[in-house]
C-alpha cells in the first residue's frame, strides 16, 4: 500500500482548506451511526480513525518500523463499535485495515484487534468484570495510546524498542545472545531482517486475550488480568486462536489518585515469553513455563492547566535458557503543552539500559545496546476531527555500527 509523498500533502491540504466543512458531515456522519433502542437501554456507536503517516528513517529503521528503505508510508482504517446494554454489560470492538500492526509489517491486511464485553455487578460502576482480547492494564501509555490521543506517532521507548531476546528460538551460547543482541563485535544481520524475531518489554498496547477485574474504591484504582501470552508477544500470538492458554501471563495494576491532577502507579507481570516454536530448543527436562518475563513497573500521570505530564519506568528480567537471568530498565518522561486551543507540542526522553554479562573471553559487558531517544512533537488540530502531527527524534545508542540515527515522521488523521 505505498502513496507517493507530495500526493499525501496535497490530499493533507485539501482536507485542511475544508476542515469546517468537512467536520460538518463528520459530525452528521457520527449522527447516523449512533443508534438507540428499547428505550434507550440499548445504545451502539460506530466510530473510527482514519491514518496516513509518512516516515524519513536511517535504515535499518529503528524500533516498530519495518522497512529496508529510508522512506516508509503507512495509512491505516480503524473502526470501532461500542454497544451499552442496559446498565451492566458494555460490549466493545475494534477493527482495522493496514499493512500489518505495526507499519511496514506486513502486506495489506484486515484484522480484528480487539473485542470484550465487560459486565458491571453494580450499576455504579466499583467494580466491573472483562473477557475476550483487549489492551493491557498495565502502565498508563496504554489508555491514550490511539493517533489521536498520543502526542507522539510513534511509541515510547519501553513499548517498541526491541532487545535481543527471541521468542521463536532459545540461545545456545551467551555469544549467540550477545549476536542477537546486536552487540559491538557480534555477527547480525545488518539489513535488520532479525527483527520479526526480537521481542520488546512491552509490544504496543499488547491486545493480548484473558480476562480482566477492574475495580475502584475511593481515590484507589485496581486492574488485574490473565492472558494468553506475555507482555512481550507480538501482535499474531494475541488472539486465542492463535495460542491458547496453556502458559498463562498475569498482569496486575494498583493506582492511587489523590486529587484530580495526579495518578500514580505501580504494575507487575510474569509469564513465559518463548512460543511453541522455541520449545526443541530448550534444555532436557525443561518446558515454556521454566523461562518466564518479569515486570515490575511504575507510572505517573500529571495535569495542570496548559501542562501534562506522563511518565513510566519499567523494570524487566528475562529468564533465558541456557545463560540465566538478563535485566533491562527502560524508562520514558513525556510532557505536553496546549499553547492555544488547537496548537500543541510535546517532548519525550526516553532511555533504556541493560544489565552486564560475562562473554566467551569473561569480559564482562551489557547483553544489550544501551540508548537514549528523545522525541519532540508538534500537533495542530484544525478542527475537534481533523488533526496533523510532525515528529523528530534523534537516537544515541552503544553501536559502533551506527551510533547516532534520526526519525522524522508526519501524521494526518480524520476522526469520525
Amino acid at each position: 500500500m505505498k502513496t507517493p509523498a507530495p500526493l499525501t500533502a496535497f490530499a493533507a491540504l485539501l482536507l485542511a482548506a475544508v476542515g469546517v466543512r468537512a467536520d460538518d458531515w463528520l459530525d452528521r456522519l457520527d449522527t447516523a451511526l449512533t443508534f438507540n433502542a428499547a428505550s434507550g437501554e440499548v445504545r451502539a456507536h460506530i466510530s473510527g480513525l482514519i491514518d496516513a503517516e509518512s516516515y524519513l528513517v536511517q535504515a535499518p529503521a529503528p524500533g516498530l518500523l519495518f522497512t529496508n528503505n529510508n522512506y516508509l508510508f503507512n495509512a491505516r482504517f480503524t473502526l470501532f463499535f461500542d454497544a451499552q446494554l442496559g446498565s451492566h454489560f458494555y460490549a466493545f470492538a475494534q477493527a482495522r485495515f493496514d499493512d500489518g500492526f505495526d507499519p511496514g509489517y506486513s502486506t495489506a491486511q484486515v484484522r480484528l484487534d480487539e473485542y470484550f464485553l465487560s459486565w458491571k455487578p453494580w450499576a455504579d460502576g466499583r467494580v466491573r468484570l472483562q473477557i475476550g482480547k483487549f489492551a493491557t492494564v498495565a502502565g498508563n501509555w496504554v489508555q491514550r495510546h490511539d493517533s489521536w490521543m498520543n502526542p507522539f506517532i510513534t511509541a515510547p521507548l519501553p513499548y517498541e524498542n526491541l532487545t535481543g531476546i527471541w521468542d521463536g528460538s532459545a540461545v545456545d551460547s551467551v555469544e549467540t545472545l550477545l549476536g542477537w543482541s546486536h552487540r559491538p563485535g557480534s555477527y547480525y544481520p545488518a539489513d535488520g531482517t532479525d527483527k520479526v524475531a526480537r521481542l520488546p518489554i512491552v509490544w504496543g498496547p499488547s491486545y493480548a486475550s484473558g480476562a480482566a477485574l477492574f475495580a475502584q474504591f475511593g481515590k484507589f484504582d485496581f486492574a488485574a488480568e490473565v492472558k494468553n501470552t506475555s507482555l512481550s508477544s507480538r501482535p499474531e500470538t494475541w488472539d486465542a486462536t492463535q495460542v491458547g492458554f496453556e502458559h498463562p501471563a498475569f498482569t496486575a495494576r494498583f493506582a492511587f489518585r489523590p486529587d484530580p491532577a495526579w495518578n500514580v502507579g505501580a504494575s507487575a507481570s510474569v509469564g513465559p515469553y518463548l512460543t511453541d516454536a522455541a520449545a526443541p530448543y530448550l534444555p532436557p527436562g525443561r518446558d515454556l513455563d521454566d523461562y518466564r518475563e518479569i515486570v515490575f513497573g511504575q507510572d505517573l500521570s500529571f495535569a495542570w492547566h496548559h501542562w501534562q505530564i506522563w511518565a513510566e519506568c519499567f523494570e524487566a528480567r528475562y529468564e533465558v535458557p541456557g545463560v540465566g537471568n538478563m535485566d533491562t530498565v527502560a524508562y520514558y518522561i513525556e510532557a505536553k503543552y496546549k499553547f492555544t486551543p488547537q496548537l500543541f507540542g510535546a517532548l519525550r526522553w526516553n532511555q533504556q539500559l541493560y544489565s552486564t554479562i560475562r562473554d566467551d573471553d569473561r569480559a564482562s559487558q551489557p547483553w544489550g545496546n544501551d540508548l537514549w531517544r528523545i522525541d519532540a512533537a508538534l500537533t495542530y488540530r484544525f478542527t475537534p476531527r481533523i488533526q496533523a502531527k510532525l515528529q523528530y527524534s534523534f537516537i544515541d545508542e552503544d553501536s559502533p555500527e551506527r551510533p547516532h540515527a534520526h526519525l522524522g515522521a508526519a501524521q494526518f488523521t480524520v476522526r469520525f
